[in-house]
């Protein structure tokens, strides 16, 4: 016997509450239910079944999202629930034959909570639908700065209008702005952003045209890149030296060091664990979760391999009986068994050691590519691959994370010599080496 369902009533809607431990879903009867979010949210959804002739997803459970409550009332939801159902009962899936009146169902509420009168496919609408698919394969980091770039400076100027309203001057008048601000590039990203909204809103039917394509060659000239900081050739010596002196904590020594030889992102290093190095081996597969790329990527892709020089070997050794007995290689102070050192440790190190302004961490990177590829005599290729420079192939980067292994192995075992040379080149000379507090001050 089906299980009975009790209607829903405002009241009950408006009083329910996200718990833990509560029920998440209120659910109406014809599959329409209320989701309960954590974040306070109450979300409209109602669950169905394809129909054969709906394609090839047909006889599988799909869901309908009608809006949020209370801008969608439970008198809307339930009169688009009857839609639905009527597309249904005809044979249709509702969800496409449906697309524009639930987007005409969705009231985007201001800052105030004020309910504000919106077309159903204004720019807002549409931007956030392209967020909503883009979740799975942005990284959190990049779909966070899209989708911040849009609310704070797109939003506002023009996010209420028809997409198909609005026009380029906007825009660029929106990216000015930005750029006013001293925010060259991030304008440049901001009108990055608007267009991919507006590429999404001409292939779904809002827009016929990309308004903001070619606008950012009206805004300012560029400047210069600034790269990270590194010392030159010349003055290598003295910050191997220096580095190999340091009284701070030896944690952060044996950092700075195995940056040097590995050459990897300083967040990359960092957040490294004592489970993923094979010493017997020689080689360090760092997971694809902590490399710079998309979140399909990370999530799905293959390690980078850095082959480990007989030096880097020896200091992970003696790091090992440092810290061995914690998950990761370079414990933080306050939470060791959870949490690493932070990302400026280095740079705040680098900085006590004279070098503020000369060489960060992420400089070792650019150090050790401008040396290898004037020096070292080694294929660029093999180069950039151990620098983990994504490869533009889109089907040889799903296969390549063990390119040129054996000339990467002598690559890096070339450099770690090449540091080891400058070292014993520094110690022939004297250096004034400045006094540092014994400590780092707490990360």
């Amino acid at each position: 016997m089906a299980r009975q369902i009790v209607p829903l009533t405002d009241v009950k809607c408006r009083q329910a509450k996200y718990t833990p431990d509560g029920k998440k879903k209120l659910f109406d009867g014809g599959g329409l239910y209320l989701e309960l979010k954590p974040s306070g949210a109450k979300k409209w959804r109602m669950k169905y079944v394809r129909p054969p002739e709906a394609g090839r997803a047909a006889g599988k459970e799909s869901r309908l999202t009608f809006g949020d409550y209370p801008a969608v009332s439970l008198a809307g939801a339930r009169e688009l629930r009857r839609e639905a159902q009527q597309y249904l009962d005809a044979g249709a899936d509702p969800a496409e034959a449906m697309a524009s009146a639930i987007r005409a169902a969705k009231v985007v509420s201001s800052p105030t909570g004020t309910a504000l009168a919106e077309p159903a496919d204004s720019f807002r609408r549409i931007a956030a639908e392209l967020l909503e698919i883009r979740k799975t394969s942005w990284s959190a980091g990049y779909h966070a700065r899209i989708s911040n770039t849009l609310k704070n400076d797109g939003y506002p100027k023009f996010g209420r209008k028809a997409i198909r309203d609005v026009k380029g001057i906007e825009v660029l008048e929106a990216a000015k702005v930005i750029q006013a601000r001293g925010a060259r590039i991030m304008a440049e990203r901001f009108l990055d952003a608007v267009s991919m909204v507006f590429d999404y809103a001409v292939g779904t039917g809002p827009a016929t045209a990309n308004v903001a394509r070619g606008l950012a060659k009206f805004l300012d000239p560029k400047p210069a890149v600034q790269h990270f900081p590194h010392v030159s050739e010349a003055d290598l010596p003295r910050l191997v030296l220096l580095v190999d002196q340091y009284h701070g904590r030896p944690e952060t020594r044996y950092a700075m060091k195995l940056l040097m030889r590995t050459f990897l992102r300083t967040s990359e290093l960092i957040w490294g664990a004592w489970q993923e190095v094979d010493l017997e081996q020689a080689l360090w597969p760092v997971p694809a979760a902590r490399m710079k790329g998309t979140r399909r990527a990370k999530e799905g892709g293959m390690p980078h391999l850095v082959p480990l020089s007989r030096q880097a070997v020896a200091e992970l050794r003696e790091l090992h009986a440092l810290t061995g007995r914690y998950r990761l290689m370079f414990p933080g102070v306050r939470n060791p068994g959870s949490t690493p050192i932070s990302t400026e440790t280095i740079n705040k190190a680098l900085k006590i050691l004279g070098f503020d302004g000369e060489q960060t961490g992420h400089g070792f990177r650019g150090l050790a590519s401008t040396i290898l590829n004037e020096r070292s005599g080694f294929r660029p290729e093999v180069i950039e691959r151990q620098l983990a420079h994504k490869d533009k192939d889109k089907i040889r980067r799903a296969y390549n994370h063990a390119d040129y292994l054996d000339e990467r192995r002598q690559l890096m075992q070339w450099w770690s010599d090449y540091l080891d040379a400058r070292l014993a080149e520094a110690r022939a000379v004297p250096l004034t080496v400045p006094k540092h507090a014994p400590n780092m001050p707490p990360n």
